[in-house]
């Protein structure tokens, strides 16, 4: 499950690169922010794969 979250969570982080942040420190920077991946998205990816791997490796036990 914990994969399967992660893989979710990295395609989703991945789909924020074309969108303009509209929301938070990023909405400042208007069209400047098309192109750059939400950090919060990316950083929710990385707990949730960090997760995965712990759980494979005996972490969840």
């Amino acid at each position: 499950v914990l994969d399967a979250a992660a893989t979710a969570a990295e395609a989703g982080a991945a789909a924020t690169k074309p969108l303009r942040a509209t929301k938070g420190r990023a909405s400042y920077l208007g069209e400047r922010s098309v192109g750059h991946l939400d950090p919060g998205a990316v950083s929710t990816s990385l707990i949730l794969r960090a997760a995965a791997r712990a759980a494979v490796e005996g972490g969840a036990a």
